[in-house]
């Protein structure tokens, strides 16, 4: 049997519960108002893996039935199940917890269908908040269906909180210029994703960036005086530059007249008390308009008094402030400044993330999450290897150092490539870690969610993209700085150093690996389910993307040493760019709004573009 994440306590019981066609999910007299929800997402479970379709009804249950119940004398958290011959009793701490519940025996229907094996499974949670974090604002804006699909498989998992990254995908009322050339979220939208989220047990918390991430904000003609750097408008858009170094300017009390009426807009569309004002990577700080304060005070000094002073607005409005704890942790001496109902949210992406910043934040007393990664930044398909053990040791730094939750993060930098399907992985290693402490060794684990989530017998769909998110030898990263940094009339030398000779020259050999890997997916899908086939398709266009831009690096190399044109047809190989991005295109919009999708188009075009000509 397979449960992800496993329980703590697991006692299997003799015989089996045969589910029949008048067999009923009965919800108790304890349940509060909003549990069918729960008892719906198990029925559809039913339908689809057993061919029941069984009734809900409210009170007490009969032989063979399925009961919801809540038992307060449970932790808030902690559930029980306990299937016998005679039915089965799922009872939650709460309407979450009974949720949690529901979520198990789904699971168990996935694999044991309408005949279920009698169990005795007793759990909670280790970390109290266990959340994801998507990019909403750096390439990719799902669509709301499509954010709603997040929200379930989450609630599947056991995760409870979803954060959407937001720097100007917003429609904020008045600001036209922030969000003109986007496909921004509305506040119904907002609304009515942080509805469907309550219902499923998930807090839907606002992050709006305050401070630093404030490209679009900062580059516009109406608000760029409030930039750290002067003429910061009228540049063409840029990646990098979006990234960087759009920073507030403190010394102007415009900005904190801004930001906290873009924070009031934004926060009463969300029922939960928590605001996230992010504050993070505030690279200019005290470099430009606002140096001379920082010369009298100190670049530290000023990056607390911004914060405290938002910290301040939020708390007199009832919410609770959380904000991204890489600024603070290069000045622990000011640490004793956060205030103790603040949490810091606590990142770091490496495999081998050091421990320094769980540590200097516990030492100082400061509430915090750890917030590891999916890591599909800059990726056409999901850094598993990467993930799982960034998660673990983040984990494990969490439980060491009394933290408080979880939040495993979704980035899209450079213009969010990857399908969000291929997040999914990442979004289970967070649920996984964070519920029990541990998990399934990296090759169980995947077998475990091929199998579970993807519906995939042979267990190997998960072992399959691994070996193919190894395979990118032309990094997105400096396909994208390549381009930019040459129209941005960078000398030659300075464009050589984007190319790792290296990688370039095992291009060859990775991309027959992706062949076979292409191979070995075509016969994993006769594995799956068909509902779950979907990830062949994309997964195949990202091998192609992967294929086609190594293709491209080996010709530049070529071109670089005065070699252009051998082994490659540069008008062969725009076509297969444009091919690639015909059918990219598609697959975006069946989840995601336009967003930023002719920004990344723009990429295409341009490497397009560079090899006809190249090749005349």
């Amino acid at each position: 049997m397979i449960l992800l994440p496993a329980p703590k306590q697991i006692t299997e019981l003799k015989g089996s519960l045969k589910l029949n066609l008048g067999s009923m999910i009965a919800i108790d007299a304890s349940c509060p108002e909003g549990t069918i929800v729960y008892a719906r997402m198990l029925k559809e479970e039913l339908r689809k893996w057993a061919g029941l379709d069984l009734d809900i009804v409210r009170g007490a249950a009969r032989q063979g039935d399925i009961l919801l119940t809540v038992d307060q004398a449970l932790d808030e958290q902690a559930y029980r199940v306990e299937i016998t011959e005679n039915g089965a009793v799922l009872c939650g701490g709460s309407k979450a917890a009974a949720g949690y519940a529901v979520s198990t025996l789904r699971q168990i229907v996935r694999q044991y269908a309408g005949l279920l094996p009698c169990v005795r499974i007793e759990d909670e949670p280790m970390l109290k908040a266990r959340g994801f974090y998507h990019d909403a604002t750096r390439g990719r804006i799902q669509t709301l269906a499509n954010m709603k699909k997040m929200a379930d498989t989450m609630a599947l998992y056991k995760l409870n909180q979803l954060q959407l990254n937001v720097e100007h995908t917003y429609l904020f009322r008045g600001m036209t210029e922030l969000w003109r050339d986007d496909t921004p979220l509305t506040a119904e939208e907002i609304m009515e994703l942080d509805d469907y989220c309550c219902e499923r047990g998930i807090e839907l918390v606002p992050s709006l960036a305050t401070f630093g991430h404030l490209y679009k904000l900062l580059s516009s003609r109406t608000w760029e005086q409030l930039c750290e750097f002067p003429d910061s408008a009228g540049k063409p858009f840029s990646f990098e530059d979006r990234m960087a170094l759009h920073t507030v300017n403190v010394s102007n009390p415009d900005a904190m007249k801004l930001i906290k009426e873009m924070i009031a807009e934004y926060m009463v569309l969300f029922r939960t008390k928590k605001f996230n004002i992010c504050a993070d990577e505030t690279f200019a700080l005290g470099q430009g308009r606002s140096k001379a304060l920082a010369d009298e005070k100190g670049v530290g000094t000023l990056y607390v008094d911004y914060i405290c002073e938002l910290f301040d607005f939020l708390k007199k409005e009832g919410r609770q402030p959380m904000f991204w704890g890489d600024i603070i942790c290069r000045h622990p001496e000011l640490a004793g400044r956060i205030p103790k109902d603040v949490i810091c949210l606590n990142w770091g992406y490496s495999p081998n993330q050091r421990e320094y910043e769980t540590q200097v934040l516990a030492e100082a007393g400061v509430v915090q999450y750890v917030c590891p990664g999916a890591c599909g930044w800059n990726t056409w398909v999901n850094a598993l290897s990467n993930s799982y053990y960034n998660v673990k040791i983040m984990t494990g730094y969490a439980k060491k150092h009394g933290a408080i939750g979880m939040l495993n993060t979704d980035w899209g930098d450079f213009g969010h490539i990857n399908h969000p399907v291929f997040s999914i992985p990442g979004m289970i290693y967070g649920a996984v870690f964070s519920w029990s402490g541990e998990a399934p060794e990296f090759e169980e684990i995947n077998k475990q969610i091929s199998e579970l989530e993807f519906a995939d017998r042979s267990g190997e769909l998960l072992a399959c993209l691994k070996e193919i998110s190894d395979q990118m030898k032309f990094s997105w990263r400096n396909v994208v700085m390549l381009k930019e940094h040459t129209q941005k009339g960078f000398p030659r030398k300075k464009l050589e150093e984007l190319f790792r000779e290296d990688d370039m020259g095992k291009a060859p050999s990775a991309n027959e690996k992706l062949g076979q890997m292409e191979e070995w997916l075509r016969v994993i899908s006769r594995s799956m389910d068909s509902s779950s086939r979907g990830i062949a398709a994309v997964t195949l266009s990202a091998i192609d993307a992967m294929r086609i831009f190594n293709d491209v690096g080996v010709f530049l190399s070529r071109m670089k040493d005065g070699k252009a044109g051998e082994g490659q047809d540069g008008f062969a190989l725009a076509e297969r760019l444009e091919n690639c991005l015909y059918r990219y295109k598609k697959q975006w919009l069946e989840n995601s709004k336009q967003s930023d999708l002719e920004k990344v188009a723009e990429v295409f075009y341009w490497y397009a573009d560079l090899l006809r000509k190249s090749s005349m």
